[in-house]
């Protein structure tokens, strides 16, 4: 039976919060891949490289606001010049230990953002984006 979702592309800079969150996905039996990136230029480079190998368009792109680099921020207002067949099917979430309530407005001022969740991922937040974006 096919899972709900083809591909989750996470954007974190973290190694453990990356590696607990495949886990989680992993588990969950929803997801048939995930592709991790490690910065908002490595995401870029991995939405436009559609001719590379390992390339899936995401369903669900799931980024934290700090990143070295480009933040959070700016990979979302880069993200929003894209062609839309470039942009992931379903929804951008960010999902991120800040709890800043500037953050939080300025995540609700950009139209690709859909949803705002509190590391760590779970499997309840995960049945939920489900849920939301796949069987409203």
């Amino acid at each position: 039976m096919p899972k709900p979702i083809r591909c989750i592309l996470l954007v974190d800079d973290d190694p453990d919060d990356n590696f607990l969150h495949q886990i989680v996905i992993d588990d969950s039996g929803l997801c048939d891949q995930v592709r991790i990136t490690t910065t908002g230029a490595e995401a870029l480079r991995y939405l436009t490289d559609t001719a590379h190998p390992d390339y899936v368009r995401p369903d669900f792109i799931l980024t934290d606001i700090n990143l070295p680099g480009m933040n959070g921020f700016e990979f979302l207002e880069r993200y929003q010049q894209l062609d839309d067949q470039l942009k992931c099917q379903h929804a951008v979430l960010v999902l991120t230990t800040s709890l800043n309530p500037l953050d939080t407005k300025r995540a609700a001022l950009l139209p690709d953002i859909k949803g705002y969740y509190a590391k760590p991922l779970t499997d309840s937040i995960l049945q939920s984006i489900v849920n939301q974006y796949l069987h409203p």
